[in-house]
């Protein structure tokens, strides 16, 4: 009898439902800070998310620093907070300006400069399915905002150029992943995003109301998980694997918008988020295709 399934095989299935998960936590954050609105400014709100979920995860960072193992990554640690703490203050100002499907539908921009960037930097091949993964992605991507690209507005400028921020956030994680325990990577970039959001926080400071606190605090619960599987994701499958499956958060996020915030569902975004679904179809069935084809008998089994 020949084994069906490889160590390889696992890690790319436990790699795309860590990141099927990530997607929908999220979702559940896009939601969350497009309820919350405007009337906060974006930076505070930031600050606060950040600041709650490092007080969430404190233990672990503690930990961290008792061993002494995050020094070894100090320096990029501080690099990646800084660029995701910017990212994140874009990422607040477009949700609170823009439809969430088009906010979501804009950030999957990141996932080309992601692919790219593995590819350069991280030495990942760039398998001709992969790319064509990302590609239709994209144009499912396309297909749903074309309609509000008639008018740029700042909302999607600022979500535009959060894109790419993200992107080398995530290239980041990929890279401690290797070296660095889950919990730990995740509370630096609480600790590094919280310092770099303060000093914009308190410029821009007002007083938050219970309400707000308490959103902002489910906010930061679900963001915090959603990196823990997001780097968990990261640490069994390859990114250029992985990133195609975040594309299911727009499926989300569409349908979040429609039956809480009331908004306008047309034919290209129906059609966009098959174009999508199809492609992360595409994708999984292809790599674990790959990795089932990865195995190497026993000698008894050869026997059989």
């Amino acid at each position: 009898m020949i084994a069906t399934t490889t160590p390889q095989f696992q890690k790319t299935l436990k790699g795309i439902g860590w990141m099927a998960l990530t997607g929908m936590l999220f979702a559940g954050v896009t939601g969350i800070v497009r309820h919350l609105g405007s009337d906060m400014p974006a930076i505070e709100a930031a600050f606060i998310r950040y600041l709650i979920g490092l007080i969430m995860i404190l233990p672990f960072l503690y930990s961290a620093v008792a061993s002494g193992s995050y020094k070894t990554n100090l320096k990029l640690y501080a690099i990646r907070g800084m660029v995701h703490g910017i990212g994140v203050i874009l990422w607040f100002y477009a949700m609170a300006r823009i439809p969430m499907a088009e906010v979501t539908a804009i950030g999957y921009t990141a996932p080309i400069f992601v692919t790219i960037g593995a590819a350069l930097f991280l030495g990942e091949r760039l398998h001709i399915h992969r790319i064509l993964a990302v590609v239709v992605g994209l144009v499912g991507v396309i297909i749903i905002i074309r309609p509000g690209f008639q008018e740029v507005g700042l909302g999607q400028l600022a979500q535009l150029s959060a894109a790419p921020l993200f992107a080398i956030s995530f290239l980041l994680a990929k890279q401690f992943t290797g070296r660095s325990s889950p919990m730990e990577i995740v509370a630096m970039l609480s600790l590094f995003c919280t310092i770099v959001l303060f000093p914009g926080a308190v410029l821009q400071w007002r007083n938050p109301t219970f309400e707000e606190l308490t959103w902002l605090a489910l906010t930061a619960l679900l963001a915090t998980v959603g990196h823990y599987t997001l780097t968990k994701a990261f640490a069994v499958a390859p990114i250029t694997v992985t990133q195609p499956i975040s594309y299911l958060q727009l499926v989300w996020a569409v349908l979040i918008g429609i039956f809480l915030f009331g908004e306008a569902v047309d034919p290209f975004v129906l059609l966009g988020g098959a174009v999508i679904v199809s492609a992360i179809t595409y994708i999984s069935h292809r790599e674990l295709q790959i990795a089932k084809k990865q195995i190497t008998p026993s000698v008894a089994e050869t026997k059989i």
